[in-house]
């Protein structure tokens, strides 16, 4: 039996998956392999090599202290240039890779103590690449680069965008790759916010959230028969921007305690319909 992890992109609601990480990890439930999409790349690859209770934990005071600058970077020149069409974004990816540089325990996907898989979007071709081998860095970064905000990342001739443009919730990949046990763990759904996000960045993130959820669904549809699928309930509602990191801490708790109470009275998704009926915390 394989048993994989599935993390889904979502911009600063990266720290509900935390909460839920650390559900997990309590109950000892571990992955044998990982595959992510975006902020999911970026906390795989921190569960790739620390997925104990303890390991965690370390993730979530991270993500504790995290800002928006730290992350998203800004850059008058950058911006400007973007605007005027001289750039292809408008925020650099200094921040992200600082963060993956500092924190990654590896150098390349292939030497990841637990095999992680990352998820990116060719730009020519619009179709979802698997990273699996090569610099962890680069293939992370590629991942979680959102279009028109964080500069395309060129691997193997290809430029490579977010993965969650088309794949945001990898689990037809997780399948693919032999899994027989997959936990999915999504950041959020549709009722995620209270009002319409303020300004572009804000925007353009949430709008991935939305399309992204009926894939999720769809996908739900089509492999709870083939696997033993356990797709954990997100928080809802979350009157939080998916770029606002100052509410990580209060995310990370209300979801370890959500996932808690969800572990100890069911682990299975029943169909398409519970998907689309989240857990009210």
């Amino acid at each position: 039996m394989t048993t994989a992890f599935v993390l889904s992109g979502g911009g600063s609601l990266g720290s509900i998956q935390v909460g839920m990480l650390l559900g997990l990890a309590e109950a000892e439930i571990t992955p044998d392999m990982i595959v992510g999409t975006s902020v999911g790349a970026m906390n795989g690859g921190w569960v790739a090599s620390r997925p104990d209770a303890a390991g965690i934990g370390a993730l979530a005071d991270l993500w504790r202290s995290l800002t928006r600058s730290q992350v998203f970077p800004t850059s008058l020149t950058v911006g400007l240039l973007g605007f005027l069409g001289q750039r292809r974004h408008l925020v650099p990816d200094t921040g992200v890779r600082r963060l993956l540089k500092h924190h990654l325990g590896f150098r390349r996907l292939e030497d990841a103590p637990i095999p992680l898989h990352v998820v990116a979007t060719d730009v020519l071709s619009g179709q979802d690449v698997l990273l699996s081998t090569g610099d962890a860095v680069d293939a992370i970064a590629a991942s979680a680069a959102i279009p028109a905000v964080l500069p395309p990342v060129r691997i193997n001739g290809r430029d490579l965008v977010d993965g969650g443009v088309v794949n945001n919730t990898p689990l037809s990949h997780a399948v693919a790759l032999g899994a027989t046990t997959v936990w999915v763990l999504p950041t959020g759904y549709s009722c995620a916010m209270h009002e319409s996000p303020r300004g572009a960045l804000a925007m353009m993130v949430h709008a991935f959230t939305l399309a992204i959820n009926q894939r999720l669904a769809l996908d739900v549809a089509r492999f709870e028969g083939t696997v033993d699928l356990r797709v954990i309930p997100p928080l809802c509602p979350v009157r939080v921007s998916p770029v606002d990191f100052s509410h990580s801490a209060s995310l990370i708790e209300r979801s370890v305690d959500s996932t808690r109470h969800w572990l100890s009275t069911r682990h299975r998704v029943t169909g398409q319909a519970d998907l689309l009926k989240p857990h009210r915390d």
